[in-house]
């Protein structure tokens, strides 16, 4: 009989919340004279990492991006904010959902602008690199049981998205 680690206590969702802000500059820039979506992809996954780190009480890795939407571009000057939360948890892992907003440079007196979202599966892993238990999240209003229960959702289509797919190559 193997000993498992006894799951560790629950958290609130607001635990988790990171938010990471920066300006951009010209070296984050593309062809186009916008900032680089490859440079927004790695600050939404800093701002998850540190979401899932916080939550799970240790090393956490990506496991997979389940969805980025770009919305609106982010310009040179732009003070962007990417603001990160676990979502649901699950055995080992968790869903991290990040809204990434811009206060436009030259405009710094309006609302800041959506620019992203995106959803990102976490695992909680030891020393060793394997996976361990996470603590559960616990939502505490009625749009963190939204959030959960939509992650729910785009979980079993992942799951039902990889059945498929091994079917179909075994068939």
């Amino acid at each position: 009989m193997t000993d498992h680690p006894a799951v560790p206590p629950g958290k609130p969702t607001s635990y988790s919340r990171v938010t990471l802000s920066r300006i951009m500059t010209a070296v984050d820039v593309n062809l186009y004279g916008t900032v680089h979506g490859g440079v927004l992809m790695k600050f939404v996954d800093d701002v998850a990492g540190a979401a899932a780190a916080r939550h799970s009480g240790g090393t956490a890795v990506t496991a997979s991006i389940d969805e980025i939407v770009f919305s609106e571009p982010v310009r040179v000057g732009d003070l962007v904010h990417a603001h990160a939360q676990v979502n649901w948890t699950g055995s080992t892992s968790m869903e991290i959902g990040v809204r990434v907003v811009a206060e436009r440079w030259d405009s710094a007196e309006d609302e800041p602008v959506r620019v992203a979202t995106a959803y990102l599966v976490f695992v909680g892993v030891d020393v060793g690199g394997a996976p361990r238990a996470v603590r559960p999240v616990l939502p505490e209003t009625p749009e963190d049981e939204r959030r959960f229960r939509e992650a729910e959702i785009r979980r079993a289509h992942r799951l039902a998205r990889r059945r498929a797919i091994q079917a179909h190559r075994a068939a």
